[in-house]
């Protein structure tokens, strides 16, 4: 009895073979009353193929498998009797020209650990899901009207036990009651998993894949990642995996030259390698090549209930000459450099994935100005459902790496963003590539001695969370970790028994469950009327203040924010209507390092223009500090009533009334 049919074969050729990882790879299955597995490969310029294992005693020629007809379709199978769930096994490929090749299967659900590269049979299907109401909710969510920040983790390097010689990692069931505790408190909604699928080499982060299809065996078994995941539905956090479609390593038991050809990589090296890499390109014009990768992101939504890829490097696959000098790189038809084969890959993959797993979603970090990542595939798009912001990203951090004297002179990178927010649905990312080695912690980006580089901080995280987009940060970071990340060590923890540790993290965790409690900051993350600057021009104060809106105009906020070591004890700012605003968050408060709360929560509007607003408010404005107040629009419809989002110029009379009498 055969496993791989000609239906098979034929969805496989078209790459619309959507479950092909129940086929391919090493599957338990009883034939003739015989229990045993069943091994399948793709390898059609293969001459012969043998699997052998631990259940062969590694005997290299006892099982030679049966190439399938029709013959060029390359499929070859055996089943082996008595292999277990947990027996090694590699697949020998002699090659036309009589090479043989030691290859791991590239639909192993399981790998050794690594320095070992065998693959290792298992079964995905057993596992008792017990999150069924987070995935009844999740189809019936819109998750652009939901609040998402997410942490993101990197396991290996999370907490490890000390002493230990095999590196100390948590077990994904260990790393599951510390992780969960620690988001829930802190009130993160998402978490963000670094370094998943199966790879070689620690210091790749994860992202030199050679097991598409296989949790890393660092933290246990597919069982063990499955509970994790269940468990951290069951806490209502939601999971998002790194899925690296972008390139692969060239180590020999992987994907290159797998069959003796170039078969999931461009055979043209122009194409099909990264130069400063090191790594081969996906041949993303091969349908079987497609449906491996396509195959392997519906594997981990469907079969593990994964809520979101973010996907690596988008614009090293967009862009033939991405990170490649003349003469490396070839143009397309048109004598372009865009990739044509990776678009209508992105469109087909992410409109797959979120057509057939509602609530799903497929994160892009896209670092060039490609228009529509998010676009509407029929209109031309991409079909992401979210892109990193990394120009956002970029402006940010080197304002806020600049001494304040020159602030001024670069007010715009902290406005720039808003002037195309509405062109793309947006994540804000602080992510690890931006605390990694001679890059700094964020603690130390921040300018000036101990006290005013932890006042930066909260005046930096403050702006993040109140500004449009979702919002990704990385672990440690919330508590000020002081050195940059390595995945060779845990996190700083011991830095939590010093109180400016503690400060910070009480302060981000009141940012974080502030950010829940107001729909104004998510809502309408991605939609002009969501967001207006009250004065987006006070350049020469380094002050900026806006308004963050909700869809039913209640719980609106004023935010103001004064990236400067002076104090405006006299501070005013302009506001849309009479009535009172309530002070809701103070980042000067003593218990997060500041110098003391301000002693009125409520401030009652004048009548009178300030900022172009009709009324405003008073309030002392503390050096590097922040405040925020809410309110509510009295009728719903003037909230829909406001202006498009844009930068606004004072007057002359309000730049008078602004600068007259204040302190230099």
């Amino acid at each position: 009895m055969g496993n791989f049919t000609e239906l098979d074969m034929y969805l496989f050729r078209q790459g619309t073979h959507y479950d092909i990882y129940k086929k391919l790879g090493a599957h338990l299955m009883t034939v003739r009353k015989k229990d045993g597995v069943m091994f399948d490969v793709w390898a059609p310029n293969a001459k012969r193929v043998w699997v052998f294992g631990t259940f062969n005693n590694w005997d290299e020629t006892q099982y030679e498998m049966k190439r399938l007809e029709p013959a060029e379709n390359g499929i070859y199978e055996l089943f082996v009797r008595g292999v277990k769930k947990g027996d090694m096994y590699k697949y020998i490929i002699e090659t036309t020209d009589g090479r043989l090749l030691y290859k791991a299967d590239p639909y192993a659900n399981q790998a050794e650990l690594r320095p070992g590269t065998a693959s290792v049979v298992t079964d995905i299907t057993g596992f008792k899901w017990t999150d069924s109401k987070w995935m009844q909710e999740r189809e019936t969510t819109d998750v652009y009207k939901k609040p998402m920040a997410i942490l993101e983790v990197h396991p290996g390097s999370w907490m490890r036990h000390p002493g230990r010689e095999d590196d100390g990692f948590y077990t994904y069931r260990e790393f599951a009651k510390s992780l969960i505790d620690y988001v829930k408190e802190m009130g993160y909604t998402h978490v963000e998993l670094m370094g998943i699928s199966e790879y070689p080499y620690d210091g790749s982060w994860g992202y030199q894949v050679t097991g598409y299809y296989a949790p890393t065996s660092r933290y246990g078994t597919p069982e063990d990642f499955a509970y994790l995941i269940d468990q951290l539905h069951k806490a209502k956090i939601g999971v998002i995996l790194d899925w690296v479609p972008a390139h692969f390593p060239k180590d020999a038991h992987g994907l290159a030259c797998f069959d003796g050809s170039c078969l999931y990589e461009y055979a043209d090296p122009r194409k099909g390698e990264h130069p400063d890499w090191g790594t081969k390109i996906f041949d993303y014009g091969r349908n079987e090549v497609k449906n491996f990768l396509i195959g392997s992101a519906l594997m981990w939504i469907e079969n593990y209930h994964i809520d979101g890829l973010r996907v690596d490097a988008v614009a090293s696959m967009l862009y033939l000459d991405y990170g490649k000098s003349d003469g490396q790189w070839v143009a397309n038809q048109y004598g372009e450099n865009k990739n044509l084969e990776a678009i209508e890959f992105f469109r087909h993959i992410n409109t797959l994935i979120t057509g057939r797993n509602k609530g799903a979603i497929v994160v892009a970090e896209e670092s060039t100005a490609w228009p529509m990542v998010t676009g509407d595939a029929k209109d031309g798009g991409l079909n992401f459902s979210l892109k990193w912001n990394m120009g956002w990203m970029h402006d940010f951090l080197d304002y806020m790496k600049l001494d304040p004297y020159f602030r001024s002179n670069n007010h715009h990178k902290m406005t720039f963003a808003m002037s195309y927010n509405a062109s793309e649905r947006y994540i804000l990312v602080l992510s690890h590539d931006e605390v990694v080695h001679l890059k700094c912690s964020m603690i130390n980006k921040m300018p000036g001695l101990e006290g005013d580089k932890y006042a930066n901080l909260r005046l930096a995280y403050t702006f993040f969370m109140t500004h449009p987009g979702k919002k990704l940060l990385f672990m440690g970071q919330d508590f000020a970790q002081e050195r940059e990340w390595s995945e060779e060590r845990e996190l700083d923890w011991f830095l939590l028994a010093e109180k400016p540790h503690q400060q910070i993290q009480s302060y981000m965790k009141e940012l974080l469950h502030l950010y829940r409690k107001f729909p104004s900051l998510y809502e309408l993350d991605h939609e002009y009327n969501g967001f207006e600057w009250i004065n987006a021009d006070d350049t020469y104060r380094s002050i900026y203040s806006y308004i963050r809106k909700s869809q039913d105009g209640k719980m609106c906020l004023v935010c103001v924010m004064n990236f400067t070591p002076v104090a405006r004890e006299d501070y005013r700012v302009g506001v849309p209507q009479a009535g009172s605003y309530r002070l809701v968050l103070n980042s000067d408060e003593e218990r997060f390092g500041g110098n003391g709360a301000p002693t009125e929560t409520s401030y009652k509007a004048v009548k009178g223009e300030w900022d172009g607003m009709p009324y405003s408010i008073g309030y002392s404005l503390p050096a590097y500090g922040a405040a925020i107040f809410s309110f509510s629009y009295r009728q719903k419809k003037e909230a829909a009533k406001k202006e498009p989002a844009k930068k606004k110029t004072s007057t002359k009379a309000t730049n008078k009334k602004q600068n007259s009498g204040k302190k230099k």
